[in-house]
């Protein structure tokens, strides 16, 4: 990689850490399903307008919708809005290390190396770790949406993948034009009108800023960075910094709101980020000369 596009990526990998406080700081005001409705309406329009719709199926795209706008970020905002810490969440999410095995050896009939069955079991360690920290910052009943989550993420790439799509950028945008209703139907779902009512008058800065940035930055330019990256440089290569999203979601908690860092605590992100480096490991292939 050029050192203009390490630096990028780097950026961007900070960019989505913080994310995570950027969402902690609307979640704790206003209902957390409408707050992520809320990120998606504005991340789809009026860009939508002048980006034509994708070839792919539309049942794809419903897919995509569904699962990223409902799946990954409305339980996990849920999530955080229990009292995940933003440090924690950014960690969680990389459970679907697990489920994306999981699809892969039982839908896409991929091959399960004994490194990647190592990672995942990290990974399980790392779980188990969150589970017992006693400082609040994953609390066992927000666990559960954080895995949903992360199954979610997992799910999304195996529909990209189904969809064969050559149009990423568009894709991603007219997905997520199914991501709102959803979201506001679960949103109805789970607490009648009453967040809608409510909505109005929360709607101050720090909750104009958290939706903003989820919608633009993180989610609009965020995503066609990555996309961009992932085209001009082999997954291998990209795979790592991906492993600072937690790490910088670690220092956004401690530096906006004061988060501990226990040992059990960086014994989980040990854990979880080693899975995840380890199931993305791949040994050199070693070539011997003809004498």
């Amino acid at each position: 990689m050029t050192r203009k596009d390490i630096l990028i990526s780097l950026a961007l990998t900070c960019l989505w850490g913080f994310n995570f406080s950027a969402i902690k700081l609307g979640a704790t005001q206003t209902d957390p399903i409408l707050l992520t409705a809320l990120r998606f309406i504005f991340a789809v329009f009026p860009i939508i307008f002048f980006i034509p719709r994708p070839p792919d199926a539309v049942r794809y795209l419903i897919a995509y919708g569904l699962t990223f706008g409902l799946g990954i970020w409305g339980m996990m905002v849920w999530s955080i809005s229990l009292g995940v810490s933003a440090g924690m969440a950014g960690l969680l999410m990389n459970m679907s290390i697990i489920f994306s095995l999981g699809i892969g050896y039982f839908l896409l009939k991929e091959t399960i190396g004994l490194h990647k069955i190592v990672g995942a079991g990290l990974a399980v360690g790392g779980l188990i770790a969150s589970m017992v920290l006693s400082d609040g910052s994953a609390p066992l009943n927000a666990l559960p949406l954080t895995l949903i989550a992360a199954l979610s993420w997992a799910l999304m790439a195996y529909i990209v993948k189904k969809s064969k799509t050559k149009h990423v950028f568009a894709f991603s945008v007219w997905g997520m034009l199914f991501a709102p209703f959803p979201l506001i139907t679960f949103a109805y779902l789970l607490n009648g009108t009453q967040p809608f009512l409510e909505l109005p008058s929360q709607l101050n800065s720090q909750v104009w800023f958290s939706i903003l940035f989820q919608a633009y930055p993180t989610t609009l330019l965020g995503y066609w960075v990555w996309n961009k990256m992932t085209l001009k440089y082999p997954l291998s290569t990209m795979a790592p910094f991906a492993l600072l999203t937690p790490v910088f979601g670690l220092i956004g908690g401690v530096i906006f709101y004061n988060e501990d860092v226990t040992p059990m605590k960086l014994l989980a992100y040990v854990l979880i980020l080693g899975g995840l480096a380890v199931s993305q490991w791949q040994p050199r292939k070693s070539s011997t000369a003809n004498a």
